[in-house]
């Protein structure tokens, strides 16, 4: 198949699929990690009508849409987002409520417009990963359906000290493929918190969106496998 994994840099879902012999690509603004030759950088919506057999988002911006920052459409936050341009970011300590608030608001309208684009594109196997939205994303979604499952890390790992053993709820919305099935052999009791406890610094938000192998590879596998067998063809 050919997979394009959105909104990573890191690789690690890239290179799950691309074990199995698919033709993956990751796509993101920043570069990628591993300085791999088969990652774009780049808006997504520039390549999503490029005939990909499967779609996964895996890390969009999300941050406006997740229902714990939804008391900032209400209140703005003293500090500007990290979304904010350049300029936004300098002149934030001396705007004034409403000004703030204006901003809040059209980074959600651009944060729910990318889910859009992506969620309605024209690819038979979609998946896009983010935490639970709050009403206002919902109702700017177009198309918007529930998510289909949401999994934890830990449900995909096999040791305890490994990086899958972390407690990080993930929603899926779903559309051609299936609900994933736990391939760990973890019962959540050890999983770490240390994600929601990341201490604050530049790094926080790249750490806290970095994917799982277990999870990754589950993905790989099943949503692979079942692609494979629904178009007939057999994985490499």
């Amino acid at each position: 198949m050919r997979v394009l994994i959105a909104c990573e840099c890191s690789g690690i879902v890239r290179r799950a699929f691309a074990a199995l012999g698919h033709d993956a690509w990751s796509c993101d603004l920043m570069p990628a990690e591993d300085r791999s030759n088969r990652h774009i950088v780049g808006d997504v919506r520039d390549l999503l009508h490029e005939g990909w057999d499967l779609l996964a988002v895996m890390h969009p911006p999300c941050t406006r849409l997740a229902n714990s920052g939804v008391r900032w459409l209400k209140e703005p936050p003293t500090n500007a987002p990290d979304e904010a341009t350049e300029a936004e970011k300098s002149a934030w300590s001396v705007l004034g409520r409403d000004a703030r608030l204006a901003i809040m608001w059209r980074l959600l309208d651009e944060g729910a417009a990318l889910f859009s684009d992506c969620w309605n594109a024209p690819i038979p196997r979609i998946a896009v990963e983010n935490p639970v939205m709050h009403k206002h994303a919902k109702a700017r979604i177009r198309g918007y359906e529930p998510f289909a499952q949401s999994v934890q890390p830990w449900q995909f790992g096999t040791d305890e000290a490994g990086p899958d053993n972390v407690k990080k709820r993930t929603c899926l919305w779903l559309r051609g493929l299936p609900k994933l099935k736990p391939t760990g052999t973890l019962d959540g009791s050890t999983a770490r918190d240390e994600i929601h406890r990341a201490a604050p610094g530049p790094n926080r938000k790249s750490d806290r969106s970095r994917f799982f192998p277990g999870l990754a590879a589950a993905m790989a596998s099943q949503w692979g496998g079942f692609a494979d067998e629904v178009t007939g063809r057999a994985t490499a």
